[in-house]
């Protein structure tokens, strides 16, 4: 993992950022699937450090424009109190989701990502 802030690194991350944020507004994903992918490939970062840097850019209340963007110029608007709700039971599982993950070896955790993202996109790509 490159840890030396200098132009190239900025870069990067501004471009991670900028790409998590745009198919995050665009398509309701940027963490794991656009975030972790860029950090592991473009800085080198372990599974583990991506998956704990995408998470801890979620501390910060980034998508809630997004959301109230959504919310107020969509069809429909969002219903919030059911979004609290996955919100508290997200942090539950996060904590212990968190637990699972640093307990498996990068290599069988970066299989078990790459199988999810293969099987959510074949789910996607051939649903009506």
């Amino acid at each position: 993992m490159k840890t030396k802030m200098d132009l190239q690194i900025l870069l990067i991350l501004i471009i991670v950022g900028l790409l998590a944020g745009l198919f995050s507004g665009m398509f309701g994903v940027g963490g794991g699937v656009i975030m972790v992918p860029l950090l592991v490939f473009a800085l080198g970062y372990t599974q583990h450090q991506a998956q704990g840097t995408s998470l801890a850019v979620l501390v910060v209340p980034v998508t809630f424009l997004a959301a109230y963007t959504y919310h107020k110029t969509g069809t429909q608007p969002l219903n919030f109190k059911y979004a609290l709700i996955i919100a508290v039971c997200f942090v539950l599982g996060g904590y212990f989701g968190t637990k699972i993950a640093i307990s498996i070896n990068e290599t069988l955790l970066k299989k078990m990502f790459s199988v999810l993202l293969v099987l959510v996109a074949v789910k996607m790509f051939f649903s009506k």
